[in-house]
């Protein structure tokens, strides 16, 4: 008999507040659009602090509908250690699910798929740690904010 394997728990739920989406419309590359980073919250096990405010996610909504994502933000630890965040992934899901979210709406992210990669960049030794790993996010949008269940890959 096989014992169930337990679901992996994330090593820190980053918060970041948003401001309003800055449209610009369709490029040659697909409509990009960018949302400034106002701040947020990073609590957890392994790391717990604040977003500094003036990150950014740099989007491209691809011909397929598919957001491609592209965030770096800052992160000070409480400890005050500076942690550079970047963070690249996908989000996609059914169009009116997507038109939804668009509207600000609660929409429960298991019907949509958001996904990053983030890799992390610091000269404080109590989170030089953060300096080897990759991690995957999975991600909640809300009207103004992101919400990323952050998981360590082992």
């Amino acid at each position: 008999m096989t014992t169930p394997a337990t679901a992996p728990t994330p090593f820190m739920q980053v918060r970041a507040e948003l401001a309003d989406i800055l449209e610009f419309g369709a490029t040659p590359a697909g409509t990009r659009r960018v949302i400034n980073i106002l701040g947020g919250t990073v609590t957890g096990e392994r790391l717990n602090g604040r977003i500094l405010p003036g990150g950014a996610d740099w989007q491209v909504i691809r011909s397929d509908e598919v957001a491609d994502i592209s965030a770096r933000y800052t992160i000070e630890a409480d400890s005050g250690a500076l942690i550079l965040v970047s963070s690249d992934g996908v989000r996609h899901g059914p169009p009116e699910v997507i038109a939804r979210l668009a509207r600000g709406e609660d929409v429960d992210p298991a019907l949509y798929y958001f996904r990053t990669a983030m890799r992390f960049e610091t000269a404080g030794d109590d989170v030089a740690w953060l300096n080897g790993i990759i991690a995957i996010a999975k991600g909640k949008r809300e009207a103004n904010a992101v919400i990323l269940d952050v998981y360590e890959v082992l």
